[in-house]
């Protein structure tokens, strides 16, 4: 399991570049391993290792073949379950940034199309359903060109994308593309603490002092950088842990329900039923549906 005590302070990361298209890789070990976050969109295709992933507030399992778009001052990092495997290529991704496409829509109109998705990256966006081995070769592609050409390549992948029904977003937290970065640090380090304390008693004043706020002014404060109340917020952590422990293991729901922090069953599936549409049994079992193709005997 990764130590996700190294995640509470977020690396700033600051690129100077003018290509509206910009490409990078590693692999593994690199440097470019880290909890950080940026100015850009990054668009990240996982060629090798699996481990976990980390988005905003959102915890789950990666390996070869996911694809996964994080938007602007979206913190995230990718930890590979075997620290010592070595490989040369790793991480394959597309890197651009919000002016290219809200300036260029005013000159190229058909660049709206894509900012539904851009508006959705803010939460990240996993996409599902798209063959792996056409995703490699558009990413060489990009890497292997440049200038006009490298942006004709990309486009039509970022069509496809933003065109796309099978999805979904991964952090309940949405940063406000203008926060500035010391309000950005204070909102990482309250994703940060609720995401490793989930699962214990997690009150607004205690949060509210950590970063040096009234409990008024911090109510306000994440209101208002967030679009959730902290509560919400809080429970909105504690069922995405519940969906992860529901899909991945076969502990009796009311295990998970006190394993993820809520006091009493009732409030858990109350609260599940809100954010998820369905009953913690109904999910479990429509999730044996999907992943395994397995209708679960009642």
């Amino acid at each position: 399991m990764p130590n996700t005590a190294k995640r509470i302070t977020p690396e700033y990361e600051i690129v100077q570049d003018n290509e509206t298209i910009r490409y990078l890789e590693h692999g593994h070990p690199s440097d470019l391993i880290r909890w950080h976050a940026h100015d850009d969109y990054e668009l990240h295709f996982i060629v090798a290792t699996s481990g976990k992933v980390f988005v905003g507030d959102y915890i789950g399992n990666y390996s070869p073949g996911q694809l996964i778009l994080t938007g602007p001052r979206l913190p995230h990092n990718w930890i590979c379950q075997d620290d010592q495997q070595v490989v040369q290529l790793r991480d394959m991704v597309i890197r651009f940034d919000h002016e290219s496409f809200s300036n260029g829509m005013k000159i190229i109109p058909e660049l709206a199309e894509v900012l539904p998705m851009l508006a959705r990256a803010k939460s990240g966006i996993e996409f599902f359903d798209l063959d792996h081995k056409f995703l490699e070769e558009i990413f060489r592609n990009v890497r292997d060109s440049s200038g006009l050409s490298r942006l004709i390549i990309a486009l039509p992948l970022l069509q496809k994308l933003a065109q796309s029904r099978s999805y979904r977003l991964l952090s309940t937290v949405q940063i406000d593309l203008k926060s500035n970065e010391t309000l950005q640090r204070k909102i990482n380090t309250v994703v940060d603490y609720v995401s490793q304390n989930y699962s214990q008693d997690i009150t607004l004043s205690s949060v509210a002092s950590l970063i040096g706020m009234s409990d008024s002014h911090f109510s306000r404060f994440f209101k208002k950088a967030t679009g959730n109340r902290f509560i919400e917020f809080v429970n909105r952590v504690r069922v995405s842990r519940a969906c992860s422990l529901l899909t991945e293991t076969d502990q009796q729901i009311a295990t998970i329900c006190f394993q993820v922090g809520f006091n009493n069953v009732a409030n858990f599936n109350r609260r599940f039923h809100e954010l998820k549409g369905v009953t913690p049994r109904d999910f479990r079992s429509q999730s044996n549906i999907h992943i395994e193709g397995v209708v679960p005997v009642s």
